[in-house]
């Protein structure tokens, strides 16, 4: 290397041929090979969380309340009514019952004035006891508006579940509510031999819970899996003395299946700890055409009070007597 002095403030330096190569060589950098997410599941390679199936995200607690204040007003149109006129007599009999007052108290002080004190008196406990009464009924009427809306958010969380037509994965989910006007539901929950032995005691009314549109929804709450199948003797009797229509429905009388089972599950045990049962209790949900709750309790659903009390679906009156499943819970 030769270092050439110019001048005191030059400072000239000759750098060989050898060693003029870049400081900073570009130097590849090794890549990962991609893998899809097939050929990475092949390979043992975990694949990305978001290609797992989730269960979609579930409505807000305010579209809940919002649709069921809606249908509050639609079931009970007229309470909105009675409950202005109930606040419109307390504001009349408040202002009566002011006016009164002060007609009363100078009344009262002055000995001139005593005689009309009678009649002001009378007429201000006429005013405390009409707005007592209406504060009473519109207390009432209150109460009622605010548990017939929570029963109704409570049906329109319970619509929102997700179903299956049988046990297959690839299966597509579908509402609760999407049911509505076409089955009755009857949710069984509980342990895999409470469900296999209820499906045991619905054998003998197959064919008549399939002539009121009567399904099943089986929901084994310890992860089993229950023995839910029909033998031949089930098959010949669903199928034979009559319609083979009713017959192929009867076989289907099973093949629900609840799908994200965590919504499911967080369902009923709201609904056990409002009812004041064990988390642990085997309980069935009855729901009328309509999809509100008409019956539940703990045990085995009671198939052959189903048979007598709701009627078949078929014929000139299944129209008609579409809503006559019972008094809603």
């Amino acid at each position: 290397m030769a270092v050439t002095l110019l001048s005191p403030s030059t400072l000239s330096v000759s750098v060989p041929r050898a060693l003029r190569a870049p400081l900073l060589s570009p130097t590849p950098i090794p890549r990962k090979p991609w893998l899809s997410c097939g050929r990475a599941c092949l390979a043992g390679v975990r694949c990305p969380a978001v290609n797992k199936p989730s269960p979609p995200p579930s409505p807000t607690a305010s579209d809940t309340d919002s649709m069921a204040k809606i249908r509050s007003e639609v079931l009970s149109p007229f309470r909105s009514v009675r409950m202005f006129f109930y606040l419109a007599f307390m504001a009349s009999g408040s202002l009566g019952g002011l006016i009164a007052l002060t007609q009363l108290l100078p009344a009262l002080a002055s000995p001139a004035r005593a005689a009309g004190a009678a009649d002001t008196l009378k007429g201000l406990g006429i005013d405390v006891g009409a707005v007592s009464l209406f504060a009473f009924l519109y207390s009432r009427e209150r109460k009622a508006k605010d548990a017939q809306v929570a029963r109704l958010a409570r049906e329109e969380r319970l619509s929102r579940l997700k179903l299956r037509v049988g046990d297959r994965e690839g299966g597509r989910a579908f509402p609760l509510s999407e049911l509505r006007g076409t089955a009755r539901l009857v949710v069984v929950a509980g342990p895999a031999e409470f469900v296999a032995e209820s499906f045991r005691r619905s054998r003998p009314f197959l064919r008549d819970l399939a002539e009121r549109a009567v399904l099943a929804v089986p929901f084994p709450t310890d992860g089993n899996t229950p023995e839910l199948r029909l033998d031949g003797t089930d098959d010949e009797e669903a199928a034979a003395d009559g319609d083979d229509v009713v017959g192929r429905k009867s076989k289907r009388l099973w093949q629900l299946t609840p799908v994200y089972t965590a919504e499911w599950t967080k369902w009923l045990d709201e609904q056990k700890k409002l009812a004041g049962v064990p988390p642990d209790s085997p309980v069935y949900l009855s729901l009328r055409m309509d999809g509100r709750v008409r019956g539940s309790g703990v045990g085995y659903p009671p198939w052959q009070a189903f048979v007598a009390q709701l009627p078949p679906v078929k014929g000139m009156w299944s129209g008609l007597l579409d809503g006559m499943d019972g008094r809603v819970l």
